[in-house]
């Protein structure tokens, strides 16, 4: 029989390590986009993953993503305003902009860097999309 002691204590620990565990997985995101393993994501550390996804989702090889080769990283309206040439698809520099735009809006403290708090954070996760 288990005692009212040791479950307490049972809970405890789960709500202690509740935190651990969702930092763990903003380490892991953390940990793919820091190459230089400093502890942030830069500008440039982001653009690079961002570039290589692109490569990666661009099975054509015609140099942009449409909607289907997105995969849903980009809300129709996301996709919409980030086209400036409105051809229902997005090239290299068009996406890297809608990157850059995400970093930024991430980087509340402006200091050119994402730590595992920021990329957590509501902006920090949208772009994360753009990067996973």
């Amino acid at each position: 029989m288990i005692s009212r002691r040791s479950l307490a204590l049972t809970l405890a620990m789960a709500v202690l390590s509740a935190p651990v565990l969702a930092a763990s997985g903003r380490k892991g995101a953390l940990k793919m986009l820091d190459p230089d393993n400093d502890g942030t994501v830069d500008l440039a550390e982001a653009k690079k993953a961002a570039a290589d996804l692109f490569a990666k989702l661009d099975p054509d090889h015609d140099g942009t993503l449409d909607a289907r080769e997105l995969r849903g990283r980009l809300t129709a309206k996301e996709l919409a305003a980030a086209d400036p040439d409105h051809d229902g698809t997005l090239t290299l520099d068009e996406y890297l902009a809608v990157v850059e735009q995400r970093f930024k809006a991430a980087d509340p403290d402006n200091d050119g860097t994402l730590d595992a708090k920021e990329l957590n954070s509501r902006a920090g996760r949208a772009l994360l999309r753009l990067l996973k």
